[in-house]
């Protein structure tokens, strides 16, 4: 009983001892909070009120992981994220008891089965499709889904690994993103589109104008199979690249040419390009200086201004053209960016393809320049919807994210990505193993591929960029799903004098 008794006063001590430093902990903040002048909140409510800002805080994670269902999150929801984890490890896709999906939500793409499909025997895989037939090194870019750009800086040294590697497994392209060209990207031996930003990264010379002799020694390595352009990216349209200064450690700082732990910030635009016709000086030049294909990237805010540009193309002949355009949505982009821009800026995708694909095939450039679809496309039915729009490839950032690990934490503009995909704090990075998630990568890439294949397959064609725009339905705001050839024929290809798409 003696040793039971003392047990028992040390427990009552302690939790006296526990009671007595909680309440003087709440004394001190509230006289803290009644004294600060910052927060009203505070001020009028003491102690009470900082629960306010902790359920703000974790607010977004309760709702995605106990609240919110399958399909109701953003930028994308759990049943989409589900499909690209599963994929990834090489599971199954299929489901049992029917869709989840709200067929009647407008917008939404409806396949057109055939009657008849080719019989399974027929069905061919995706063929490669040349870029560039008039430059001195074509690219025959083999896969219809590559990777877009993400930055070494903006995403860690395993991740860009992790992404080269799965690129090669699984035979697509990989973006640089504006940032440059790192040992990293290079690891997987993959093919490499080299992402020429407005301030030039990886490319400058000492007065941060674009080097002929750098862009030689870049176009002289084999991976390296094209040049984008980028004037304008979905997250954040008008706005330069934006790197916290927190990210630029020694090495990122010496593939760019800027200054160690100092933000940087990209121009909102190339400074020597001012207009269609200096875009494609550049794009000439870039061509003639490297021999290998040239496009650049864009997000549309009117088709309006892009006639100018088929113009002057037709004016000067088909050589001159870029040899792919790609599109980018307003809704794209995993990059850092102001609000406004994210939300408000930049025509959706699902309308500026459409716009750009009806201007080109207008024109008469069908078979001569590319175009490539970005934004937001990471399940097979969004990869789908863009080859019958009129996409040639799909390109995707945040599918690929998804693939590494990303549990859309929503931390990408801050050095705390708590997979380590977005983040240069070696104790977060140790999570991402590049030799588990590189064919993390490659089975997504696979996966995406095969089930357009299938798509195409059941509409009736036995090659995915046979489909068109009678292939798939969309739904209206009444309910009823019209044919998007119908809603958005195609132009004739060829036919300049008619009206504006």
């Amino acid at each position: 009983m003696g040793f039971v008794g003392s047990a028992l006063e040390y427990l009552a001590l302690l939790f006296l001892l526990v009671i007595g430093v909680v309440a003087a902990t709440a004394i001190v903040m509230f006289v803290l909070d009644r004294m600060q002048t910052q927060d009203a909140i505070r001020r009028n409510y003491p102690v009470i009120g900082r629960f306010r800002y902790l359920f703000s805080t974790l607010g977004e994670f309760f709702r995605q992981y106990f609240f919110a269902m399958d399909r109701e999150e953003m930028p994308f929801n759990r049943a989409q994220r589900d499909w690209i984890y599963h994929s990834s490890a090489g599971q199954g896709n299929t489901v049992a008891f029917g869709s989840t999906r709200n067929l009647s939500i407008p917008g939404t793409s409806i396949f057109v089965n055939a009657s008849f499909p080719p019989l399974d025997d027929q069905a061919a895989a995706t063929k490669p499709l040349t870029i560039g037939p008039y430059c001195k090194q074509p690219y025959d870019a083999p896969s219809i889904y590559n990777i877009s750009g993400m930055s070494y800086g903006a995403i860690s040294r395993p991740a860009v690994e992790a992404l080269s590697r799965g690129a090669k497994e699984a035979n697509i392209w990989l973006n640089t993103g504006e940032g440059g060209l790192s040992p990293y990207h290079l690891t997987g031996g993959c093919d490499i589109v080299f992402q020429i930003g407005t301030a030039k990264y990886g490319l400058r010379d000492e007065h941060g104008n674009l080097s002929d002799d750098k862009l030689r020694e870049m176009a002289a390595r084999p991976e390296v199979k094209m040049f984008e352009l980028k004037m304008a990216q979905g997250a954040k349209p008008g706005k330069g690249g934006i790197l916290p200064g927190e990210k630029v450690n020694a090495e990122i700082a010496a593939i760019r040419g800027i200054a160690v732990g100092q933000d940087s910030i990209s121009p909102n635009r190339h400074p020597d390009i001012r207009n269609f016709g200096e875009l494609l000086d550049q794009i000439a030049h870039i061509r003639r200086v490297t021999g290998k294909p040239v496009g650049f990237k864009t997000v549309m805010g009117s088709s309006d201004a892009y006639e100018g540009l088929f113009r002057q193309i037709l004016e000067r002949g088909a050589i001159h053209a870029p040899d792919f355009i790609t599109v980018d949505g307003g809704e794209g982009g995993t990059g850092a960016a102001p609000m406004p821009l994210i939300d408000l800026v930049g025509m959706p995708l699902r309308e500026a393809l459409l716009r750009m694909v009806d201007m080109r095939d207008r024109f008469g450039l069908h078979d001569r320049i590319r175009i490539i679809a970005s934004g937001k496309l990471v399940n097979p039915s969004d990869v789908a919807w863009a080859i019958c729009a009129g996409a040639d490839f799909v390109t995707s950032a945040r599918g690929f994210m998804f693939s590494l690990g990303c549990i859309q934490a929503l931390k990408c503009n801050k050095n705390t990505c708590p997979t380590g995909i977005t983040t240069h704090q070696k104790h977060l990075q140790r999570g991402l193993v590049v030799e588990q998630k590189y064919k993390r990568v490659a089975n997504y890439a696979h996966q995406v591929i095969k089930e357009v294949e299938t798509i195409a397959h059941s509409v009736g064609v036995n090659e995915p960029r046979r489909m068109r725009r009678q292939h798939v339905r969309v739904v209206q705001a009444n309910g009823e799903s019209v044919l998007l050839s119908k809603l958005r024929p195609n132009t004739d290809p060829g036919d300049v004098n008619k009206a504006h798409v």
